[in-house]
């Protein structure tokens, strides 16, 4: 079974074909991120414009929102009584 399918149904296989996918990945582990990375360019093509531009704007108004984040930090007594 060449393992970019099986990759899809992992839950699905058998132990003998997880245990014989996991060694291939030991093997080539590259392959494995590469398969991965070119799906979400697939899937990256499927969308129309609309869906781009909603997905361009929830990240935008996120990275605004981190930007004007401010992390604070107070220390934690070891007495909870003090």
């Amino acid at each position: 079974m060449y393992f970019a399918e099986a990759m899809n149904d992992y839950n699905k296989l058998s132990p003998e074909e997880q245990a014989e996918l996991y060694q291939k990945f030991l093997q080539d582990p590259d392959s494995f991120y590469e398969k991965a990375e070119i799906d979400q360019l697939k899937e990256a093509l499927r969308k129309n414009y609309k869906e781009r531009f909603l997905t361009m704007t929830r990240l935008m108004k996120m990275s605004l929102m981190l930007s004007k984040a401010k992390i604070t930090h107070t220390p934690l007594s070891a007495n909870k009584n003090e």
